[in-house]
């Protein structure tokens, strides 16, 4: 990792006129060399974040240093230009008049022709276009076009990358190809980078770290794979993700008795003796209405996907009908009894 990469907002205020605050004191670090995802709702404050960040808006208050430089402050606003930042926008956003390799070239001042020529064709390479620098702008596919903003974010060598949800005007057989290249060009040029999205799964596949912005401020941040084990509280928990959030009353140590019956806690519940318990749908086994520690429901719905399937059932005791995921061939139908079988362990939460 690159310290002098690394990423700190810290305290970071915004208010637009008299209205609510946006930003509520958010802090956010990201270590050098890492890729975080921003993710939360519209209305969060997630794209206000970012465009303090770029040097488009001034904070009210905060900081916001990348490495050793402070580039927002009291007293201090460094501009847009002299931040040392790349930025992929929502919809690459190319100069139309200037042909792919002009668009790549275009940050790239202070450098001789032949330097510009190598570094052009090293980023058209490095996101998979080599040979495409005489095309025009509109010659090419929206993915395509993700890929050349991209790689004009990187020839400069920025010390941070801001990517505004770039992916949201792809069709979904595009995203996870475009996502995967420039995941891959990152991880070479060894840039900081700061994903804007709204999309979990998107998030949660693409990121080495997961910010979760809710009401201004940064709800969590962890690793996808703690972030998705271990949210903060049920609205993380529903948010990244399905969950499964059921009443529980604590009993002994580790256990809690829900609708689904009894559920082993991962963690000593220090006091709670009622709460949500929290499982994720595929902790859920769809089994015989008879079998052993089972429970009995109504299938009401079946989402079918291919690889996998989410089938809905109401459950005596729980207003709320539970999600279960299933792998494989399905052995229920709508209107159908089955009994609900809990594996592993839950979390439980005030």
């Amino acid at each position: 990792m690159n310290d002098t990469n690394a990423l700190h907002v810290e305290g970071l205020t915004k208010s637009y006129g008299a209205g609510e605050p946006v930003l509520r004191g958010l802090e956010l670090a990201v270590p050098g060399g890492l890729l975080a995802a921003v993710l939360g709702p519209s209305g969060c404050g997630k794209t206000t974040m970012l465009r303090i960040i770029a040097g488009f808006l001034p904070a009210d208050a905060g900081t916001v240093r990348l490495g050793d430089r402070l580039l927002s402050g009291p007293g201090v606003h460094i501009p847009p230009e002299r931040r040392r930042l790349g930025i992929v926008p929502q919809e690459g956003a190319l100069f139309p008049h200037l042909s792919v390799a002009g668009n790549v070239a275009f940050g790239l001042t202070g450098v001789d022709r032949a330097e510009r020529r190598r570094t052009t064709e090293e980023m058209l390479e490095l996101v998979g276009l080599a040979g495409y620098g005489d095309r025009m702008p509109h010659e090419l596919s929206g993915g395509q076009q993700q890929r050349i903003a991209l790689a004009r974010a990187l020839a400069p060598r920025p010390g941070l990358v801001l990517l505004d949800e770039p992916f949201n005007a792809l069709d979904s057989a595009l995203r996870a190809g475009v996502r995967a290249d420039v995941r891959s060009a990152l991880q070479v040029t060894g840039a900081t980078a700061v994903l804007v999205t709204h999309d979990q799964q998107e998030a949660l596949s693409t990121a080495d770290i997961v910010a979760v912005v809710r009401d201004g401020q940064v709800a969590q941040c962890a690793t996808p794979q703690d972030l998705y084990r271990h949210p903060a509280d049920p609205w993380i928990a529903d948010f990244v993700g399905d969950a499964v959030l059921l009443p529980g009353t604590v009993e002994g140590d580790r256990t809690a008795l829900t609708a689904l019956g009894a559920v082993p806690l991962a963690t000593p519940p220090e006091g709670l003796r009622t709460g949500t318990v929290l499982l994720r749908p595929e902790q859920l086994l769809l089994t015989d209405t008879d079998s052993e520690d089972s429970v009995t429901g109504v299938v009401t719905n079946i989402s079918y996907y291919g690889h996998d399937a989410m089938v809905t059932v109401t459950v005596q005791g729980h207003d709320t009908p539970v999600g279960i995921r299933v792998a494989g061939p399905l052995s229920v139908r709508q209107g159908e009894e089955t009994g609900i079988r809990v594996v592993g362990e839950a979390a439980l939460h005030p």
